[in-house]
């Protein structure tokens, strides 16, 4: 029976087996990939952080000050490859686990490779784990092009000279319509339901998320109006162009739905400006040649891509143990039990996930080892079975 296992590969999942065996516990990740940091080794490859490397980086490693202040998908896969390495976290790959069970020794976990066993378990597969289309996207039968999702799209060069509908205005889709258009798309097109609040990475020369830590100390509403304020300021009405305005802040946004704020570089913006891709109202349907909008109107296209983001894809692994509230998510989101033995890590709406989901790793390697250590001290049959307990539910509110 292994003592500890998480599951996944991410900053949340390394950092915390890492802390956990620096503690004297043996934990080990289990990643489906083929690779550790196999989920960011996924994304497009012109990926860069939209937090800057001060609030990004796991406790004890900071990036290094040539890669400047946002790091690439690449640098930071090659980070967390060399983190698992440096703090020597064992990880088994290619294991897909399917269904977490609660047993009187503790957890079953079934793997695509067969059924483990053990003592407590951490879940750690990150808020982005499974792709999301709309629903008039799930059936493309009707659709004579290709239909992507953005967690499908490496690079620009396989759709030039093609008619390309982005559908979704966030970072990703910005980014993605304006390189379309920079490297050779014939025609771009994106599609927008909910617009975002647009905010430039750099403001002034420097990174626009240097006052994260005091934005979460404020008001809500305080930060929405401030945000609001600096994207006016910065970037500019942007409906003239056919962005429309928010109908939301942006941290009320961020915390109800995890979305809210497209952060990109001038160029995105001016590139909007310069009318390099055109934007139209929100998409409702396909069509044989292209999509059908919400306003009537069908845009031509030869591939679409739904840049229409990710859900935490927990429900077939904990769904029947209630533990998961509103959008798939935790209802205990602070690393502390949800179950006994059960943990989830980095599943909070926060601007600078990365690093903040390892400082929570900490704090829950805390908690493994304590209860590793009682188990260890009580006398034989003593402990609480994990199916006796009742979840913490009622607690939850008080413990986000």
């Amino acid at each position: 029976m292994d003592e500890v296992l998480v599951i996944g590969s991410g900053p949340a999942g390394l950092s915390c087996a890492a802390e956990v065996n620096a503690r004297g516990i043996p934990a080990t990740v289990l990643e489906k990939g083929s690779d550790v940091a196999a989920a960011w080794a996924s994304r497009y490859d012109s990926l860069r952080f939209n937090t800057s490397r001060i609030h990004s980086a796991l406790p004890g490693a900071p990036f290094p000050r040539a890669w400047g202040q946002f790091p690439t998908r690449d640098q930071y896969v090659g980070y967390l490859r060399a983190y698992a390495r440096r703090h020597r976290v064992p990880v088994r790959t290619g294991v897909e686990v399917r269904r977490l069970d609660p047993v009187p020794e503790g957890w079953s976990v079934r793997t695509s490779g067969g059924t483990l066993a053990t003592r407590q378990v951490v879940v750690a597969t990150g808020l982005a784990n499974r792709p999301v289309l709309p629903a008039w996207a799930r059936d493309p039968s009707a659709f004579g092009g290709t239909l992507l999702h953005s967690a499908d799209y490496r690079c620009p060069a396989p759709f030039a000279g093609a008619e390309v509908v982005v559908v979704g205005a966030g970072s990703t889709g910005l980014e993605i319509a304006h390189e379309l258009a920079r490297d050779g798309a014939a025609r771009v097109t994106l599609s927008v339901r909910t617009p975002p609040t647009v905010l430039l990475r750099r403001m002034g020369g420097l990174p626009a998320d240097l006052p994260t830590p005091l934005f979460l100390h404020l008001p809500t509403r305080l930060v929405d109006r401030m945000l609001a304020a600096m994207s006016r300021r910065v970037v500019g009405n942007l409906t003239e162009h056919g962005l429309p305005q928010p109908v939301q802040g942006a941290i009320s946004a961020l915390m109800s739905r995890g979305a809210g704020t497209a952060m990109v570089d001038r160029e995105v913006v001016d590139a909007l400006r310069a009318g390099a891709f055109t934007v139209v109202p929100e998409a409702v349907g396909l069509e044989q040649d292209g999509v059908r909008l919400r306003d009537g109107r069908t845009v031509g296209a030869d591939v679409v891509i739904a840049a229409t983001g990710f859900d935490r894809g927990l429900e077939p692994l904990v769904g029947h143990l209630g533990v998961l509230g509103d959008l798939g998510m935790p209802l205990v989101r602070t690393g502390q039990e949800s179950l006994p033995g059960l943990r989830f890590v980095g599943y909070v709406f926060r601007p600078g996930i990365t690093g903040y989901a390892g400082r929570q790793a900490r704090r829950a390697a805390a908690g493994v080892a304590a209860r590793a250590r009682a188990a260890r001290r009580a006398p034989a049959g003593s402990t609480p079975p994990a199916w006796r307990t009742p979840p913490s539910r009622d607690r939850a509110e008080s413990r986000r």
